[in-house]
């Protein structure tokens, strides 16, 4: 007998973190709207990203609202002829108090609060800035635009502490021991399910998860 459960079809979503922006390459931290564009260092990186990723079968290309997860995308983009969809909710956690302090410091300040949401106190709001309830609903509100397209193996371009805080609060086997091995610029994991019944991760750049 089939449940409603399994009855629900499930998709496969690779998030990316865009490739090296102007931001990171001067160290400061910069969560603005449409932000830096990718640097020189950025381009080569995006470039080998869409060599090694063309032929995995996407079926979908996501950017968030921020130019660089953009310029990412469009390497990917033309090497598979696939257009890149904009989704605003797939931005980065706005830094609030702490925009333009050294990216050394963010761990301390800027993550403070994410961490907290990881631990379920989503109340925790970043000075200035969201608390863990209204980026996870934005982030979620992307996630299901996606779901809604009909795409299967779509990728999202997005943010290092997007992709990496909303999947953590939001997979069944989360592990909030691999913030130890944050994303680089271009990596990636990969997370399996619906919206009604929930994700998996079952790739966190490059290292295969139990599920």
């Amino acid at each position: 007998m089939t449940s409603s459960r399994d009855a629900t079809p499930t998709i496969t979503i690779t998030f990316m973190r865009h490739a090296e922006s102007a931001g990171n390459a001067s160290g400061i931290i910069d969560t603005s709207t449409p932000g830096p564009e990718i640097s020189d260092k950025g381009r080569r990186e995006a470039q080998i990203a869409a060599d090694a990723f063309a032929s995995r079968d996407f079926d979908g290309i996501y950017a968030s609202s921020m130019i660089r997860t953009q310029q990412t995308a469009e390497y990917l983009a033309r090497a598979i002829d696939e257009p890149v969809e904009v989704l605003p909710g797939l931005r980065e956690i706005e830094a609030g108090q702490f925009e333009g302090q050294p990216e050394a410091t963010a761990q301390r300040t800027l993550f403070a609060a994410p961490l907290a949401w990881l631990q379920g106190h989503l109340e925790e709001r970043i000075p200035g800035s969201v608390d863990g309830n209204e980026f996870d609903q934005r982030f979620d509100d992307a996630v299901q635009n996606i779901y809604d397209s009909g795409d299967t193996h779509p990728i999202a371009f997005a943010h290092g502490g997007s992709i990496m805080v909303w999947t953590l609060m939001n997979v069944e086997n989360s592990d909030s021991g691999l913030l130890s091995n944050p994303l680089r610029n271009t990596g990636y994991v990969v997370i399996t399910g619906n919206p009604q019944t929930g994700w998996m991760l079952v790739d966190w750049n490059g290292t295969p998860i139990p599920h």
